[in-house]
């Protein structure tokens, strides 16, 4: 991987390693490999990290997404292509990602409930959280695309 700024895999294996190993886990979990990269892919296009939106589209894709629900999930709220647990996940992660709106709603946390268990809310945060640091380093670093 090359990058336009600071190559911060070469300056902070164990950083990026651990966070390569959290990613992982997210993937691992029960919320599903498939729901982990829509929520990558949604941060993604919130923060404008072209290298994370071409790689969890990519996976997406991979994975047998089809690609109409990938170019509709900008618009999750409008598309047809997105269950009622896809959509309380995506509103929370939208939530996540503009904190400066502050806290999440509850109705947005009482959506996920109705969806996931506490380990499965983890999760989902989680992913949230994560793609949120990758997007930082991504936007702020600029690795070059594949």
């Amino acid at each position: 991987m090359n990058f336009h700024r600071v190559d911060y895999t070469q300056h902070l294996p164990a950083a990026f390693k651990g966070l390569s190993t959290a990613s992982m886990q997210v993937h691992a979990g029960s919320i599903g490999a498939e729901l982990a990269e829509l929520l990558f892919l949604r941060v993604s296009q919130i923060n404008g990290c072209a290298y994370c939106m071409d790689m969890h589209s990519t996976a997406l894709r991979k994975a047998g997404v089809e690609q109409r629900k990938l170019d509709t999930v900008a618009g999750w709220q409008d598309s047809r292509f997105f269950d009622a647990r896809e959509r309380a996940a995506l509103a929370w992660a939208e939530a996540l990602t503009r904190l400066p709106d502050g806290a999440p709603a509850d109705a947005l946390y009482e959506g996920l409930q109705a969806h996931f268990d506490e380990k499965e809310i983890a999760e989902v945060t989680m992913a949230v959280a994560l793609i949120n640091a990758w997007n930082r380093l991504g936007v702020g670093l600029q690795p070059e695309l594949p």
